[in-house]
């Protein structure tokens, strides 16, 4: 048996340390815990912004297609005025005609009230002897700037209107119409007119825009290659491009649109009256 003998600082210094050390632990362990807070905090946060940013991506699309609707009824409402009488051509660039007049109706609500007033007497219009023809005075169609031949030849693979988005799932407006072909195919431009758009653009690829006067114009995507530089003179069936997948695509086709005063129209009436001429 040994007996040893303690003095008490060396209790009370053991006693300070063992306080230090609780202490030292409780801190650690308060300040580890709102650290798992904030960091639990700053995930919610983040998960938060991520499921807004994607609702506002989608809210964004649909306010895209739903303006694309909007323009295309109004086109439709134009050209039927402008059939009837009730609004003016506009003058061309291509014209040469300065004394030709101007299209003064250019209110959205006056244009969709024209076409509700069409439609409603849609029956009386039918009993008419002459047949309506969508274009702003007669025999414009057989002009060199309105679009009349295909840009290349193959089947229709996606058509206008609403349709499932191939990427998404989701419901979509489509703009134009999507002709299958070869990669490498060329491109004809569907009538004369000047180039004022050629380069990449989102979700069109490679891209086109051939401006024909009277607001018509024509786009082109997905193309493998370009074939025109903005500002160049086109003829009725140059080459402008190739066919190929650039841009949102899922294949080998050509994007083709038509647009009148830059609402997106259907370009099948278009293609119908090529192969009807044919």
């Amino acid at each position: 048996m040994h007996k040893i003998t303690v003095p008490g600082y060396a209790l009370h210094l053991l006693a300070v340390l063992a306080l230090v050390g609780g202490v030292t632990v409780l801190a650690a362990f308060g300040s580890y815990s709102r650290m798992l807070w904030k960091v639990g905090e700053y995930n919610a946060l983040r998960r938060q912004q991520d499921n807004l940013t994607i609702q506002y991506r989608q809210l964004e699309s649909t306010v895209k297609d739903t303006d694309q609707r909007l323009n295309s009824l109004q086109s439709l409402a134009t050209e039927v005025a402008m059939t009837y009488g009730i609004a003016q051509l506009p003058r061309s660039p291509f014209s040469g005609d300065e004394s030709s007049p101007s299209l003064t109706e250019t209110s959205f609500n006056r244009s969709v009230a024209q076409f509700q007033f069409l439609e409603s007497n849609a029956a009386a219009v039918g009993m008419s002897n002459s047949s309506l023809h969508f274009m702003p005075e007669p025999g414009l169609g057989a002009t060199a700037f309105m679009p009349s031949i295909w840009p290349v030849v193959g089947p229709i693979t996606g058509s206008f209107g609403e349709r499932m988005d191939p990427f998404s799932g989701e419901g979509a407006f489509h703009t134009g119409v999507d002709i299958g072909a070869p990669y490498g195919d060329p491109i004809h431009v569907t009538a004369d007119g000047i180039v004022i758009n050629a380069e990449e653009h989102e979700g069109y690829g490679r891209l086109v825009v051939v401006d024909h006067g009277f607001g018509v114009t024509t786009w082109y995507g997905h193309l493998s290659s370009l074939n025109v530089t903005v500002g160049q003179q086109v003829k009725r069936g140059e080459v402008i491009g190739y066919v190929g997948v650039s841009g949102r695509s899922t294949g080998p086709h050509v994007h083709y649109e038509v647009r009148i005063n830059g609402a997106p129209v259907n370009p099948t009436r278009f293609l119908r009256s090529t192969l009807a001429a044919d």
